[in-house]
C-alpha cells in the first residue's frame, strides 16, 4: 500500500457535520487523493459486510468525494423516473441474453464526458476463490484507469491508491492489485478469499500484445 498518503478533510459546513460523526464518532478517515481524471473505473474490496455502504455513504457526505455512475434495467428508464435516475448518473443496462452487459458499459464511458463506475469484484460478501473480470474488461476496453479503493476495518480507514491505466497484460495488473489489497482486513476476514481473477483467464491473455502500464 502507498506510505505517506494524504488525508480527506471536509470543505463545506455540511461536510463538517458529517465529518464529526464520521471522524470523532465512528472513528474512521479517508486517505488518499481523490482522481482528477473525468473518467475512470473504482474497485473497492475487500467487501465482506453491509457496512461497508453505510460507512461509504457517510464518507462520501463528509469530504468531497464524487458521486459515482451507477447502472440499472433500461426498462425503469421511462418517463419522469428515467429522466431523475439519468440526472442522477444512472446508465440503463439491457440484461437479456443477447446484449453484453460489460460491452454496453464500455459504450457508456466512451459516449460520456464524465463517468465513475464503482464495482465490487468480489460479487457478494461471502467468501470467494476468484474475482469477477468485468470490472478489467470494462476498464481495459474503455481505456480507462482504475482507482483501488480499500477498506480496511483493522485500521478504520478507507484508503484510495492513485489511478492506474491497466497495460493489458493481466497478470501484470493483477500482481499490482495484490500487492495493495495483501495487507488489508475488513469487517470479516474470515470471508475473504484469494485476490485475483481465474488462472485460465490469465493463462488466456498472457500471449496478447501489452502496452506499458500508465501511472
Amino acid at each position: 500500500m502507498p506510505s505517506s498518503l494524504p488525508e480527506q478533510k471536509p470543505r463545506t459546513w455540511s461536510q463538517h457535520i458529517w465529518y464529526f460523526f464520521f471522524r470523532r464518532i465512528l472513528g474512521w478517515r479517508v486517505l488518499g487523493n481523490i482522481p482528477a481524471e473525468s473518467k475512470y473505473v473504482i474497485i473497492v474490496a475487500p467487501h465482506t459486510s453491509n457496512l461497508d455502504f453505510f460507512i461509504g455513504f457517510i464518507a462520501s457526505r463528509a469530504i468531497p468525494l464524487p458521486f459515482p455512475n451507477f447502472a440499472a434495467k433500461h426498462t425503469v428508464f421511462v418517463g419522469p423516473i428515467g429522466a431523475l435516475l439519468k440526472k442522477l448518473g444512472g446508465i440503463p443496462i439491457n440484461r437479456t441474453k443477447n446484449h453484453n452487459v460489460v460491452d454496453q458499459i464500455i459504450d457508456a464511458f466512451k459516449e460520456r464526458d464524465h463517468m465513475i463506475m464503482a464495482i465490487t469484484p468480489e460479487g457478494t460478501r461471502s467468501k470467494v476463490q476468484y474475482w469477477r473480470s468485468g470490472f478489467y474488461h470494462i476498464a481495459v476496453g474503455a481505456d480507462a484507469p482504475i482507482v483501488m479503493v480499500a477498506f480496511d476495518y483493522e485500521h478504520r480507514q478507507i484508503v484510495l491508491a492513485p489511478p492506474f491505466t491497466p497495460c493489458g497484460d493481466p497478470q501484470v495488473d493483477m500482481a499490482r492489485i495484490q500487492e495493495f489489497y495483501s495487507e488489508i482486513q475488513g469487517r470479516h476476514p474470515e470471508r475473504q478469499g484469494p485476490i485475483g481473477i481465474r488462472p485460465a483467464y490469465l493463462e488466456g491473455k498472457q500471449n496478447m500484445p501489452a502496452q506499458p502500464a500508465r501511472n
